[in-house]
């Protein structure tokens, strides 16, 4: 596994995550608490798997590209926010 970048949710995903990804982490963040008043934004970090991209937020959900080229959401059930 290859570490590729860290940001906070809500703002510009960097130039390294793949636009393919940047869709579905629009849609992933629209469904966090907006008023930032219970805790700090999540944080992704973007590593590639066997040369695809994963994108994974601080609270578990995963956004990762498959070798197909779909781009799929889900839950890291091992997460420690869960």
């Amino acid at each position: 596994m290859q570490l590729g970048t860290r940001w906070t949710a809500r703002e510009q995903p960097p130039k390294a995550v793949p636009e393919a990804l940047h869709a579905q982490i629009a849609a992933v963040e629209a469904t966090l608490n907006p008023d930032g008043l219970s805790a700090p934004a999540p944080r992704w970090t973007l590593t590639f798997l066997e040369g695809r991209p994963v994108a994974e937020l601080d609270t578990g959900v995963i956004v990762s590209q498959e070798a197909s080229g779909e781009v799929v959401v889900r839950y890291d059930d091992d997460a420690e926010f869960a």
